[in-house]
């Protein structure tokens, strides 16, 4: 008898993962898709990036297993960068290097969660958060936060869904997918709430701390009593354009940091050794090499955001960071076209996909069903055909 896991079979594919694949598919059929669906950099990896992990392999020095934990210099880099860049003052001895983002977050749940634990989600939400947290036993408990919020979630929000079973508080800044940013008087208010419970430890997102638009970016472990309860996760997937190289960090309380090491240890081991010299070369340079695609990722963002208010039933506010619209579409429910009927978000994106040809994500899986989710890391040309695609096919709605 063939019978997969209970941990299995309570968890789905990712949304934007089976999106990427069928507009694959279509593609290889001939079809002409404009893909707004997946939240990835158009540019290539920055070639001072490339020559250093060319330079790795040539010097013959990095093929065999690297620490668990990351190479000690790359390491040391990181605790630099959260100490001059977001004021917290990780040792090297506190940073794991992990295979990506994501590991870095599952390796916390791992550590500190186990059955019958709760752990506080703010929503909307990345898409992948409520399945790794279903892996462990654990629990999410979803605060939503709505459009008239900034889609932030209150300090009133967050201590009514506190329960004794919370054991972690999960969100990103800058959010996706719907761009927000907390301020630090914002983060102030969520501190307050964590500092007035003991044993809560937050885990803080912050995979878009530079593409953001607002000049407001904070680090909430960089408050006063935070430090201790807070895992600060980071990447190169995003700024530096290398989600392919995989590598992911975390800064975290030393036991958290130990643990995690261990779990990480055991299932993959380290980071891969020349990733890890391509990321040493993208941290060391500092930030500035690779803003120039935030300035591009602006342009992108104006741009949709004019498209976006001239198309009638369609609710936007200006995201302040990461690449991504979450507009409200509500307005489109129970219209139709030929044989198309659109009753939720999900009719609406596959409608966009077989009638004009754009790929875009419903808002379902990221914890608001009246919402959509676009990204924008397409040049301008793609937008501007994409977008007028969607008008040509939202004025056929009726």
């Amino acid at each position: 008898m063939k019978r997969l896991s209970e941990r299995v079979i309570g968890i789905s594919e990712s949304e934007t993962l089976a999106v990427a694949a069928r507009v694959r598919k279509l593609r290889e059929c001939g079809l002409d898709i404009v893909d707004l669906s997946l939240g990835e950099p158009d540019f290539p990896t920055p070639e001072y990036i490339c020559e250093a992990a060319k330079q790795a392999i040539d010097s013959r020095l990095y093929f065999s297993y690297p620490p668990v934990a990351g190479y000690l210099d790359l390491r040391r880099a990181i605790a630099s960068k959260f100490n001059t860049q977001n004021n917290i003052n990780y040792t090297h001895e506190q940073i794991v290097v992990s295979n990506g983002a994501k590991q870095a977050i599952v390796n916390v749940l791992l550590a500190l969660l186990d059955p019958g634990d709760e752990v506080i989600v703010f929503s909307p939400h990345w898409v992948s958060y409520e399945s790794l947290i279903r892996i462990t036993g654990a629990t999410p408990v979803f605060v939503k936060a709505n459009a008239e919020s900034g889609f932030k979630v209150s300090k009133e929000q967050l201590g009514k869904a506190v329960s004794r079973r919370t054991k972690l508080i999960l969100f990103s800044s800058p959010g996706n997918p719907t761009g927000a940013v907390y301020s630090r008087d914002e983060l102030e208010g969520i501190a307050e709430v964590v500092r007035s419970n003991e044993g809560i430890t937050v885990i803080s997102d912050e995979i878009y701390e530079f593409i953001e638009y607002s000049g407001s970016h904070a680090s909430i472990a960089s408050l006063p009593g935070m430090a201790d309860r807070t895992v600060t996760v980071n990447g190169f997937s995003k700024l530096h354009a290398m989600t392919g190289w995989r590598v992911g960090y975390m800064g975290a309380p030393q036991w958290i940091a130990d643990a995690a090491t261990r779990i990480q240890g055991q299932m993959t081991s380290a980071n891969s050794s020349i990733s890890q010299r391509a990321a040493y070369e993208a941290i060391s340079g500092g930030p500035d090499r690779s803003l120039y695609m935030v300035e591009e990722y602006r342009r992108r963002r104006d741009l949709v955001y004019e498209h976006l208010c001239r198309l009638p039933g369609i609710k936007t506010g200006l995201p302040q960071g990461a690449f991504y619209f979450f507009p409200d579409i509500k307005d489109y429910f129970g219209t139709r076209c030929n044989e198309y009927v659109i009753n939720d978000a999900q009719g609406l994106c596959d409608y966009l996909l077989n009638h004009s040809g754009v790929a875009v994500i419903p808002g379902d899986p990221f914890g608001d069903k009246n919402c959509i989710r676009i990204a924008y890391t397409r040049p301008e040309r793609q937008l501007e055909d994409g977008l007028n695609r969607i008008k040509k096919s939202l004025a056929l709605l009726q």
